[in-house]
Order: C-alpha cells, then sequence, then structure tokens
C-alpha cells in the first residue's frame, strides 16, 4: 500500500508542530514496552526498539563502557526487528484508512532510538517526522498546559446528583465537557473505584487531560470557549488534579443542584447497589476514621442484614457534610453558586433547567 516515492530527508520538529501533525498522521512510541505502558501520548502506537530486557543491557554498556559499545550490542536487536516494525507499520496505516505514508516518530529525549527508526522507516520511502526533544519535551508541554488560562464553569451537586449525566448531556448538545471522573476511571468517593478497570498512572492521567484541553482550545466548538467539568475534591481515587488547574476550577463558578436527599439516595443505590458486600465493606472501612466509629459499626450492620439502602443513607449523610464544607470554603462563594431546584436526578430534565438559565443570563 506504500506508495514508493524517493524518500525525503527526515525532518526533526517543535512539538507544537509535531502534535499539530498528529492529527492526521500516527505517531509511533519506539520507547520500551514498559516505557509505553506507564505513560504515552494519547493515540500513540507503541512500536518498541527494544524489549524491556534488552533496554537495560544496552543502556548498562552505555553507562559502563561507551556509546560504541552499546550500538554494537544495539544493533543485532534492531536488525531482527527491522521487518517486523515496517509490516507493523504499514498495517496500522492500513487498518486507519491512511492512504498517505507520513509518519511521526519518538522516544524518551530524541536520541538514538527514534534516529534508528526513522531512518529504518525513511529508507524504506515514509515520510518520517521525529520529535525534538522526545517523549520528555512532550511531558514539559503537558504541564505547561495547566498553567494556562481556561474558562471553566463547574456543575456541583451532593452525591447522587446525577453529575456526571448532565455532563454527558451537555456532550451532546456540543458544549465543551471534560469528564475528569471518566479519565481517571473513579467516581471520586471510596465507592468511586467499585467495579471499575485500573486507574490509569498520575503522568497519563495528565497526559490524557492536557490533550483534552489542548483539543478543546483548538477546535471550532459550537457555544464558546467555555469547558464545563464536574466539582471535584484535588484527589480523585489515587489520581491528583494538577495544582495549578485544580486552583482555577476552585475559583470558578458552581452551578449547583439541590436535589432531595431520597431521591439521590434512589441514584447510588442504582448505581452501587449490586456492588458486592465486601467491597463495600472495604469501602467503608477506608473512611471509618472521617465516618466515626458509631457510623461505621450502622453502616456496615446494616450492609449485613441486607438493609442496603439505610447503610447509604448513613454514608450520603456523610458526604453530604463533607461536600458542603468543600462547596464553602471558596472565596466570594456566594457569588460563584447558582443553586437550581431540581426535584429528581434525571439527566435530561436537568440539564434543560441548565441551559435554559444560560440561555436566560445571556438574552438579559
Amino acid at each position: 500500500m506504500l506508495v514508493h516515492l524517493q524518500a525525503m530527508a527526515i525532518e526533526t520538529i517543535h512539538i507544537d508542530a509535531f502534535l499539530s501533525l498528529a492529527q492526521q498522521h500516527p505517531v509511533f512510541d519506539v520507547r520500551s514496552p514498559a516505557e509505553f505502558e506507564h505513560a504515552h501520548i494519547p493515540q500513540a502506537f507503541s512500536l518498541p526498539l527494544f524489549t524491556n530486557e534488552e533496554r537495560t543491557i544496552v543502556g548498562t554498556h552505555y553507562k559502563q563502557i561507551n556509546k560504541q559499545q552499546a550500538i554494537k550490542t544495539a544493533l543485532p536487536f534492531f536488525a531482527q526487528k527491522m521487518v517486523p516494525m515496517i509490516e507493523t507499520v504499514e498495517n496500522i496505516l492500513k487498518t486507519n484508512n491512511n492512504i498517505q505514508s507520513t509518519v511521526l516518530v519518538h522516544c524518551w529525549r530524541g536520541g538514538m532510538r527514534s534516529a534508528g527508526v526513522a531512518w529504518l522507516l525513511n529508507l524504506y520511502g515514509f515520510q518520517v517526522y521525529t520529535l525534538q526533544g522526545g517523549y520528555k519535551a512532550y511531558r514539559q508541554w503537558v504541564l505547561h498546559q495547566f498553567e494556562k488560562k481556561y474558562v471553566l464553569r463547574v456543575i456541583g451537586g451532593y452525591t447522587g446528583s446525577g453529575k456526571t449525566k448532565i455532563l454527558q448531556q451537555l456532550a451532546k448538545q456540543q458544549y465543551p465537557v471534560i469528564d475528569l471522573e471518566g479519565l481517571a476511571r473513579h467516581k471520586g468517593s471510596a465507592f468511586g473505584g467499585l467495579d471499575t478497570p485500573a486507574q490509569p498512572t498520575q503522568e497519563m492521567f495528565e497526559n490524557n487531560l492536557a490533550t483534552q484541553l489542548y483539543q478543546l482550545q483548538t477546535k471550532a466548538v459550537k457555544h464558546n470557549a467555555t469547558i464545563w467539568l464536574e466539582d471535584e475534591s484535588q484527589r480523585i481515587g489515587n489520581i491528583n488534579i494538577p495544582l495549578s488547574f485544580f486552583e482555577q476550577m476552585r475559583h470558578a463558578p458552581v452551578y449547583f443542584f439541590n436535589i432531595p436527599f431520597e431521591a439521590r439516595l434512589d441514584e447510588i443505590m442504582l448505581t452501587y447497589g449490586s456492588a458486592p458486600k465486601e467491597k463495600i465493606v472495604n469501602a467503608i472501612l477506608r473512611i471509618k476514621k472521617r465516618l466515626g466509629g458509631l457510623a461505621t459499626k450502622n453502616a456496615i450492620n446494616f450492609l449485613l442484614e441486607d438493609n442496603i439502602k439505610d447503610c447509604f443513607a448513613i454514608l450520603l449523610q456523610y458526604y453530604d457534610k463533607a461536600y458542603t464544607k468543600g462547596l464553602y470554603n471558596r472565596a466570594h462563594v456566594e457569588q460563584m453558586v447558582t443553586k437550581l431546584d431540581a426535584p429528581s436526578t434525571n439527566a435530561s430534565n436537568n440539564t434543560y433547567l441548565l441551559t435554559t438559565l444560560l440561555k436566560t443570563k445571556q438574552d438579559g
């Protein structure tokens, strides 16, 4: 499928140009599988030059002997992978219906690994761009994204208000939305990790968040540059929202959905009621110190008696108090929080309530 033209020179480009091209052409990460698994550029393909073990061997020779010996050690490893690497790239281009032969390649620092693979692919006939500074430069770009200023709006409400579902409804209506809990693979409370996939590494979470911020800023959107998020504490499970971005969230206007306790309790029952009792008990024990000994004992006893609703009622009361403390621990909170009274957790109705309010404000 490759159009065999005379190969153009390999070009090393800055991170901004690299990410711009990455929207149209595949990115190949030639670091080891372990490096890739820990964190990588979102949507990149793993094309490791060395296995984890081979990387260790080559690196040891580089540090303990010299560069030349490291290259001699690396060449046999590289040689046996040349044809499979070319075929992998061809297959990915074909699978993604990419009729062009342009590919992007990077390693950790933009050094020998990306240079070697770029040489091979370019020799074969691909137009190859490498990333100046490698993945390390990408990580600097990621951290810089959290220092930028954004126009943020926050969906608030006590636990069980269906805030994530409101975000999903807004996204369907083409509002710019970032689902932090979705990126963190965790719903935020001690129970947020029940029956969910393992959380990403902190670094991978940051990469995904930076990518979404970048895409929302660069793509044309229907409703201006405002980004909608859910009100969160800085920590979501084992993940931390980068401090500079979290501080912007804390200074953003909050649209607080005031929904009756019983309606929210029913929502919690739907979400967590069928979870294994052992996992629920473990989640309760994780907040024992903050919940208090008596409340912990009563919640677990209700659970063991199959009275799940009264168990969750105790926990919901605890989270209501914790959320109230966090909500009002804001500067100028009276001006920052707009309350919307809603009778239920129906996401469609509550989204309509919000968008109607926004339209009224715009018209006013």
